[in-house]
């Protein structure tokens, strides 16, 4: 007859699983946020998915990618991108992945570190137009979404200076990277698509 007294005893959680416990409500946190601003771009509209650089706010410079919010809902439609990296979107889902992305570079990559235009780090103010740099660019944005996350740890950041700022800047700005014949002083706006290998076969 003691049951009754056992359901009314308060629950007592083993100290090293709260550690566990409050990483799992700081995610679902993090996720539901996301979710929230996904949802939020949806209903507001695809208005902004043609002007990237227009009266943008701080809050909309670092929204998450729309691919990837939409592949970690739960219970999601199946009938989702395959992959969230942006070339294997198509139609308006690359749009607005693009549209996200412009954002976040208008808005924080390149104030915070786009550094001089010379001829040895050139740039293209037109870099959407080069499939190379929206490819180097979005998987970026997509480390950056993940490395700036609480549940990366403190050193995320650091990591994702050094793992993936670095080298896609190197790629993409070296003279001999996809911005090779564009804008190589800023006096002098220039954008030219250098010509790539023909596939085999054709």
């Amino acid at each position: 007859m003691a049951e009754p007294n056992q359901e009314n005893e308060p629950i007592r959680v083993p100290d090293h699983d709260l550690d566990d416990l409050a990483s799992t409500v700081a995610r679902l946190v993090a996720e539901s946020r996301r979710q929230g601003e996904t949802l939020a771009r949806l209903t507001d509209g695809a208005s902004t998915s043609g002007d990237d650089e227009g009266g943008e706010s701080e809050h909309g410079a670092v929204e998450g990618s729309v691919a990837a919010s939409a592949a970690a809902e739960p219970g999601g439609s199946q009938e989702g991108p395959a992959s969230i990296f942006i070339l294997a979107l198509d139609g308006q889902a690359y749009v607005e992945e693009l549209a996200a992305l412009a954002r976040w570079v208008h808005h924080l990559l390149l104030p915070v570190y786009g550094r001089e235009i010379t001829t040895g780090r050139p740039w293209c103010q037109q870099w959407q137009e080069h499939p190379e740099a929206v490819a180097r660019l979005h998987a970026l944005w997509l480390a950056w979404q993940q490395l700036t996350d609480a549940e990366a740890g403190l050193t995320g950041p650091a990591t994702w200076h050094r793992d993936h700022l670095d080298p896609t800047l190197l790629q993409l700005r070296t003279p001999d990277g996809p911005f090779g014949a564009c804008t190589t002083s800023p006096t002098r706006p220039n954008h030219r698509l250098l010509a790539s290998p023909e596939p085999a076969g054709a």
